[in-house]
């Protein structure tokens, strides 16, 4: 009994903290998304020289990469939370 119950316990942490970082991904990928706005806005608002076009396209290529990579791992941790199969992810 009292091992179901620690059991229970964790895994209702485990939805916590994965609820949590869901949350907090969502929000990170709204703002670099917003970022990505204003770069497109600043390629075709102003006049750019070629080297200023490339560090704003690098910018952009940058946080598009970012973008995808966060994507996947909101994709992973809604997946597993969906499933019923959270778990604490340990940074080491």
């Amino acid at each position: 009994m009292r091992q179901s119950q620690a059991e229970s316990r964790r895994q209702n942490v485990a939805k916590r903290s994965m609820t949590k970082e869901a949350k907090q991904l969502t929000g990170l990928i709204a703002g670099l998304r917003e970022s990505l706005k204003g770069i497109q806005k600043e390629r075709t608002s102003t006049k750019l020289t070629g080297a200023e076009m490339g560090m704003l396209d690098e910018r952009r290529n940058n946080l598009l990469l970012t973008i995808a990579a966060l994507d996947d791992r909101l994709s992973a941790v809604q997946g597993l939370i969906d499933l019923g199969r959270p778990h604490i992810i340990r940074v080491h």
